[in-house]
């Protein structure tokens, strides 16, 4: 018996229930010799954790946009924080935490260079729309290793799918996620704009703090200690009614003082501006686009405002402004 039949059996007798098993996952697009090592599980969180798009998350906006200061949470720590707070939930549960941990890697991979700004962007000018969330689902089923994708199982691409609020996973490891997701982002928000001076002690409404916490520690506890209290034996994950009003009521008060704040988003128009230019450009003109983007034309028969979104969106913030002042600013202006 190979070491990963030995770990497929050790799930089958302690994980709980309603775990995602390795054994029964519902496979990939492409059938693949198994590891003798690593579950299916262990091979895509280890595929995704090497991809050039998770590299790149490294230089992608969370929330600030290029903030001055070295501790900001990027697209990248964002997601190593939803990864840590999925895993934590799914040991408890007994659940399968190596599949939670490729959803959490795998969840934002579609993200554009500006966050959300620059997904509105591109969602603005492309005839089929786009969302950070199906793109993700495209990198990781076409465009990584040069239009081949990363093969994932079907539940590690149904987690990546749906995380986001109005999503419905089919496994408890991807509603895992879902709700990490909001957790981590509203915690590290709030420590963010504290940092940027846009909140200070005392901001945070009395009721949250009462509810949830007045630190990032006592929320999180909080938090997780709910999910995983409430959801214990269940064949869903859920929270308690209380605390998703609270969450809910957290979230509005953020959106009023941080996510719409003026000072946190003065940038973003001209961010939307620059990636709804680049957009233009590279419409017009697809036959300067890398190879690996023209064979997706010409090979894959991809539309070319697709992968003229695909390739925006892969870019980094740097690498974007770099893109933009090549193409629009005089050299002689260029610093």
């Amino acid at each position: 018996m190979t070491i990963r039949e030995q770990t497929e059996q050790l799930e089958l007798s302690i994980f709980s229930p309603y775990a995602a098993c390795s054994l029964y996952s519902r496979g990939r697009d492409r059938r693949e010799e198994p590891c003798d090592i690593r579950t299916v599980y262990q091979r895509d969180r280890d595929r995704i954790l090497h991809c050039k798009s998770f590299r790149r998350l490294k230089q992608k906006t969370q929330v600030f946009l290029i903030p001055e200061g070295d501790h900001y949470r990027t697209r990248l720590t964002h997601t190593l924080e939803v990864s840590q707070l999925a895993r934590t939930i799914a040991k408890a549960l007994r659940l399968n935490e190596d599949l939670v941990d490729a959803i959490a890697l795998g969840h934002d991979l579609g993200h554009t260079p500006f966050g959300h700004a620059g997904e509105r962007a591109l969602n603005e000018v492309c005839p089929s729309g786009f969302t950070h969330v199906e793109q993700s689902v495209r990198v990781v089923e076409l465009l990584e290793k040069g239009g081949e994708g990363l093969n994932l199982t079907w539940e590690v691409r149904d987690g990546i799918r749906n995380h986001r609020t109005s999503g419905k996973p089919q496994t408890l490891e991807g509603q895992i996620v879902r709700y990490c997701d909001k957790i981590a982002y509203l915690n590290h928000d709030i420590d963010d704009a504290e940092r940027a001076g846009i909140l200070k002690d005392g901001d945070i409404p009395k009721e949250s703090r009462e509810m949830i916490g007045d630190t990032a520690r006592r929320r999180l506890n909080t938090l997780i200690h709910d999910v995983v209290r409430h959801s214990e034996g269940q064949d869903h994950i859920t929270m308690s009614a209380e605390m998703e009003q609270a969450m809910r009521d957290l979230k509005a008060f953020m959106f009023r003082r941080v996510y719409c704040n003026a000072e946190a988003k003065h940038e973003e128009d001209k961010a939307v501006r620059m990636i709804q230019e680049l957009y233009g450009y590279y419409n017009d003109h697809p036959e300067v686009l890398p190879d690996e983007y023209q064979f997706l034309m010409r090979e894959k028969g991809e539309p070319r405002e697709r992968v003229v979104c695909d390739y925006i969106a892969g870019m980094t913030d740097p690498y974007s402004i770099k893109k933009y002042t090549d193409l629009f600013v005089p050299k002689s202006w260029q610093v």
